[in-house]
């Protein structure tokens, strides 16, 4: 039981990491920028528009018009998170049959732990794609902010786009461990029993068998 619920457990986490990779690369709060002594306006800047959210409820969004156009950080994380995304997907359609409770496969244990491991590397590859474009957007905006050659109005700070993505990313790590262990305590289920049953459960080659002579001597 205790592996079902490992298996269950990184399924769920994997799961929330992948809607949360498609969240943060179309979120817009990337950068974060308040103009203003009283807030007025706050500009955001995402991978793929920039957008301006007045005091009134009225959000203006403009995409961007060239990639190039955008700095380098920018540049990467795009492809980077669309990459994390498309694995994130793979990983989930991978995971799936793997599950001992999905009867596509039949009861091939063998199989099932091999599509689970492979999920659980892809999970885990995909947490550390997720959190190479967000520490390099955080330390480019940090550097920036306290770097004295920007004007007060070049400098951004960090976005909910950000928080949001360093938990995506410690879902899909958790996940994908969790579901790589799981193929460690499926061929190993006995580490799992309890003292009791080990008690109980007798040998097979004494089973039936009555004492003989030798056992006395």
């Amino acid at each position: 039981m205790a592996c079902y619920a490992l298996e269950i457990l990184g399924l769920v986490l994997g799961i929330i990491g992948v809607f949360g990779s498609f969240a943060v690369t179309l979120m817009p709060q990337w950068k974060t920028f308040i103009r203003g002594i009283i807030v007025s306006e706050i500009h955001w800047e995402g991978l793929w528009m920039s957008c301006i959210s007045q005091m009134g409820g009225v959000r203006v969004c403009l995409n961007h018009k060239s990639t190039l156009g955008l700095e380098t950080s920018l540049q990467v994380s795009r492809g980077l998170m669309c990459t994390a995304c498309a694995l994130s997907v793979i990983a989930f359609l991978i995971a799936i049959p793997g599950m001992k409770c999905f009867k596509c496969l039949g009861n091939n244990d063998q199989i099932k732990n091999k599509m689970l491991l492979a999920a659980g590397v892809i999970f885990l590859l995909t947490g550390i794609i997720v959190l190479i474009p967000i520490s390099w957007v955080a330390n480019t905006i940090i550097q920036d902010f306290y770097n004295p050659a920007f004007l007060n109005s070049q400098k951004y700070e960090l976005g909910e786009a950000l928080y949001l993505g360093w938990t995506t990313s410690a879902f899909l790590i958790s996940g994908g461990s969790i579901l790589c262990s799981f193929c460690h305590c499926a061929k190993n289920p006995r580490r799992f029993l309890s003292p009791s049953s080990h008690r109980m459960k007798k040998p097979e080659h004494v089973k039936g068998k009555p004492a003989s002579v030798c056992s006395y001597i």
